[in-house]
């Protein structure tokens, strides 16, 4: 993602930036929050793929994970930060870099 981002010239940028929930990718300037959100840990609808051992497990995993992104979600924007949720095969699609670039004011 960060070399997207880079041939993309979007910068400026933190990695795993201090806050609620440890963005992958923090604008700590215009507080903007980037969480990169993997399709099997936070249950892509598209990718749904569920495991096929442990249903019960992998089920309240899941849930815990959407519930946790919620409050962090939630946390950040209480504290003033715009929060940017992708799913990880949205990373390199152009309508997700145009949302990015938008949201922390990069032009062209």
């Amino acid at each position: 993602m960060e070399a997207i981002l880079r041939s993309n010239r979007v910068s400026g940028f933190r990695k795993h930036w201090s806050v609620a929930g440890k963005p992958d990718f923090a604008w700590p300037k215009v507080k903007v929050a980037l969480f990169v959100d993997g399709c099997f840990w936070h249950g892509c609808p598209r990718c749904d793929r569920p495991s096929k051992s442990n249903l019960g497990f992998w089920r309240d995993k899941l849930t815990a994970n959407r519930q946790r992104d919620l409050r962090v979600s939630r946390k950040l924007r209480r504290d003033g930060w715009r929060v940017l949720r992708v799913w990880e095969w949205a990373v390199g699609e152009r309508r997700t870099l145009r949302r990015i670039k938008r949201a922390v004011g990069v032009t062209g």
